[in-house]
């Protein structure tokens, strides 16, 4: 299947940096002829054209694309670079041009492997093939009635769903120019011009606290939130300030996209809209069984659908726990399904899952981060409330001796991604446990 069937129809901006469909299907294709053969490749996703290039000349190559953050620390860089195997990537000459013939990936080979943080140990590697990818932006594209005629804008990180699979390959699919903003701020996104938005719950709080930056909004035709729920008193104001509210949608980096509101259905804050045509959900209790849709009786949300991931790579065992025998992916999230299916996301399974600023956090890793200090005997990390960035990450710290919140936090940053630092360190002289000795987290405060 072609993937990017549009491509040299396709003009993209990012941060002010423009290549017409045609420049930038000559440039991937310079970079498709430097890669091809590597079998897997490393990108650094900064927000650039750059990387725009590189992961689009490397899906035309058949090379596997391993996007890594460009916050990313030593640890995990090198995590990584081992986990997947991926070459580096050469450097990309944005300017460089070349007539290419777009090489099939091997039979198996994942177009993508993005690594996702689980809730304990270090980001598992998640396999997505070509065809997986292609479905879901199609999916979309219908539900979301996105044509060619549509601009989208954002400006959501590049190493993830979000804002790489839906929001570059996206609209290089459909044929609708983009222009990615470099950040998401609020003036950056009243003067984009666009039709069509993505963002997260951060971007639309932002906006929605700038009135004139969400008035600028009132001639799009549609808003998209995802990667977190969004808050009912910024749907409001959005409301009320740009003419309409996102609609949200759902999914999780192993199911790419599974569920959304549309254009023309009603917008209920909270509710993350219907599955989309050829996905199947089901709610099951502890003890494995289907509960009813009511709108009221929270279970496990388990999805089937024709987008879920190949596997965690080099992990079966990981796989197996997640998807079922006959093929049902066990989300992890809690949710309620109306009797009109409608789907509302109530939280996640555990506590060790922090959505921030629409980036998923691992509680454990920070914990074993925060663990390697020599100052640090034990750690507990948890999200709380925050009313811009949706949670924030919070580490409670027992002390070998004297250490400051400040110091801690560097050397987080020192090893991980930027945005998964703790934002407070609270000193305990213990951590709550039970018999067993495993940290009560709702016992923290």
């Amino acid at each position: 299947m072609d993937l990017l069937p549009r491509l040299g129809d396709t003009p993209v901006s990012v941060a002010g940096r423009a290549l017409t469909g045609e420049e930038l299907a000559g440039a991937a294709g310079a970079y498709a002829a430097r890669v091809a053969g590597l079998g897997t490749v490393a990108v650094t996703a900064e927000a650039t054209l750059e990387t725009v290039v590189a992961v689009v000349g490397a899906l035309r190559a058949g090379v596997t694309v391993v996007p890594v953050p460009p916050d990313a620390g030593p640890m995990e860089r090198e995590h990584i670079r081992r986990d997947s195997g991926a070459a580096t990537g050469p450097p990309v000459d944005v300017a460089a041009r070349a007539d290419y013939r777009d090489a099939p990936a091997e039979a198996g080979r994942p177009a993508m492997v993005l690594y996702t943080s689980g809730t304990t140990g270090l980001p598992k590697g998640v396999m997505l093939s070509g065809a997986a990818i292609a479905a879901d932006l199609d999916l979309l594209a219908a539900a979301w009635e996105w044509t060619e005629d549509d601009v989208l804008a954002h400006g959501l990180p590049l190493f993830h769903v979000h804002g790489l699979v839906l929001g570059v390959l996206g609209p290089l699919r459909v044929g609708s120019p983009l222009v990615h903003t470099g950040r998401p701020t609020p003036a950056a996104y009243a003067e984009a011009g666009a039709s069509l938005y993505f963002g997260v719950p951060t971007v639309w709080s932002r906006l929605a606290a700038d009135q004139a930056a969400a008035s600028a909004l009132r001639s799009a035709r549609l808003l998209v939130s995802g990667s977190a729920g969004l808050p009912v008193p910024v749907f409001e104001q959005m409301r009320a300030r740009a003419g309409q509210a996102p609609i949200e949608r759902y999914g999780m980096t192993e199911t790419l996209i599974t569920i959304s509101g549309t254009p023309s259905a009603d917008r209920r804050p909270g509710w993350v809209g219907l599955p989309l045509p050829g996905v199947a959900t089901r709610l099951v209790g502890d003890d494995g069984q289907a509960l009813p849709m009511d709108g009221e009786t929270v279970g496990e949300l388990e999805v089937r659908t024709p987008t879920l991931m190949t596997g965690y790579l080099n992990r079966p065992d990981d796989t197996a726990a997640v998807i079922t025998a006959d093929g049902w992916m066990r989300t992890g999230d809690v949710a309620c399904i109306g009797a009109d299916g409608w789907h509302r996301i109530v939280g996640r399974q555990s506590t060790d899952l922090i959505k921030s600023g629409g980036y998923r956090i691992g509680a454990g890793e920070v914990e074993a981060a925060l663990l390697a200090h020599p100052a640090v005997a034990e750690a507990a990390v948890v999200g709380r409330p925050d009313e811009d960035l949706g949670q924030v990450v919070v580490a409670y710290v027992v002390a070998r001796r004297p250490v400051g919140g400040a110091e801690l936090t560097d050397f987080v940053s020192g090893s991980l991604s930027v945005h998964k630092r703790p934002r407070r360190v609270v000193l305990v002289d213990e951590l709550p446990r039970n018999a067993m000795g495993k940290v009560q987290k709702k016992l923290l405060d």
